[in-house]
């Protein structure tokens, strides 16, 4: 039987990014570290990548494989205007981490 993580937080500054993986009763199931996140310097599908490897990291940490994911809530370095949120959504909808999405702003982990 797997894990439900029904958050998947992430916290991406241009330095380092913190994924945690929190359960259906708010416990923090797993966390993991990764790299900066840079969309201007690096495109913004290398830039998931970064965030990618930090979530691979954190879902290994889990006692199961997750059998689902439900809220992916990212605050992100250089999501300073509305169209920039929209794209970098997109590009996290795309990899199917959760059923939902929502990019703020790193200012606001």
């Amino acid at each position: 039987m797997g894990v439900n993580v029904s958050v998947v937080a992430i916290d991406a500054g241009n330095s380092k990014t913190d994924v945690a993986l929190i359960g259906e009763d708010g416990t923090v199931l797993s966390t993991a570290r990764g790299g900066g996140f840079q969309p201007p310097v690096v495109g913004v599908e290398a830039a998931i990548d970064v965030l990618a490897a930090a979530l691979d990291r954190a879902v290994a940490e889990l006692p199961a494989p997750p059998t689902r994911s439900g809220h992916v809530s990212a605050c992100l370095a250089n999501a300073d205007l509305p169209v920039e949120e929209a794209e970098l959504a997109g590009a996290l909808e795309r990899r199917g981490w959760g059923s939902s999405v929502e990019v703020r702003n790193d200012t606001f982990a």
